[in-house]
């Protein structure tokens, strides 16, 4: 098996949706058909994909599904996450319910919460990936009062998240299994000026090793993102930044 992450896809497939992505520059030309093709050359089914938000820019849940039929007929597991501009995420169970009235076999939805993945390492040594979607954090230039409670709050679902993904490896070490934790966010998870914060607190607090996230584009992309001292691999991963080539996170068994 082997690992990939691409987030930012921004996809548009409802009929009813007009989101042309071009108008933000010559990179987002014709950036799904890229993607798909690059995706079928690199990927195959019995591989994995983190995807840390930004889906659809769907804005209620049935307007999504033409955006999840599309990824879903891709190669490969995917594992998906919420980003700012999901506004069609609802609950956990209604994914869950979609999925499986939709046949969308391939599409886990995860949010402040862990999921394993069998043998993704090699055989015996599983990936355990956590995350939640995160928030601008304190220093940005747009933080405010309102930000802090959201801000604390991704905090919690991280730390939900990599709690739930400790009992995972311990129960896998009790099964003579090995789990190799993976995390991944929509928004950085270090401040401005890379300075820490309560997300790369808690990534390194629970020995998470190497992290994935979208959400920066442009200019902004070139501004921050990553902590040099840091033990933790911080690895943006916007589909624009990697050109639309899905990034391969581990060469497989």
């Amino acid at each position: 098996m082997k690992i990939f992450a691409i987030s930012d896809l921004h996809l548009a497939f409802n009929e009813n949706i007009d989101k042309p992505m071009d108008k933000f520059g010559e990179g987002w030309e014709n950036h799904a058909e890229r993607l798909k093709a690059a995706w079928e050359e690199m990927i195959s089914d019995g591989d994995l994909v983190l995807i840390p938000g930004d889906i659809s820019w769907g804005l209620r849940l049935e307007e999504a599904v033409a955006d999840f039929d599309w990824l879903h007929s891709l190669p490969g597991t995917k594992i998906i996450s919420k980003g700012n501009h999901d506004l069609w995420w609802p609950t956990a169970r209604k994914l869950q319910q979609l999925c499986a009235e939709h046949g969308l076999t391939t599409l886990s939805f995860l949010q402040g919460s862990a999921l394993v993945v069998e043998d993704a390492f090699e055989p015996g040594t599983d990936a355990v990936v956590c995350g939640t979607r995160g928030w601008i954090c304190p220093g940005d230039r747009d933080f405010g009062k309102m930000d802090e409670a959201v801000y604390r709050r991704e905090g919690l679902r991280l730390e939900t998240a990599l709690k739930q993904g400790q009992k995972e490896i311990a129960r896998l070490s009790e099964a003579g299994r090995r789990g190799i934790m993976i995390g991944f966010m929509h928004y950085p998870p270090m401040g401005n000026g890379n300075s820490d914060t309560v997300f790369t607190d808690l990534f390194s607090r629970y020995g998470v090793t190497q992290v994935y996230y979208g959400h920066l584009h442009g200019f902004s992309a070139e501004e921050v993102r990553t902590l040099p001292a840091s033990v933790v691999q911080y690895r943006l991963i916007s589909g624009d930044c990697v050109a639309f080539n899905p990034v391969l996170i581990r060469k497989g068994n």
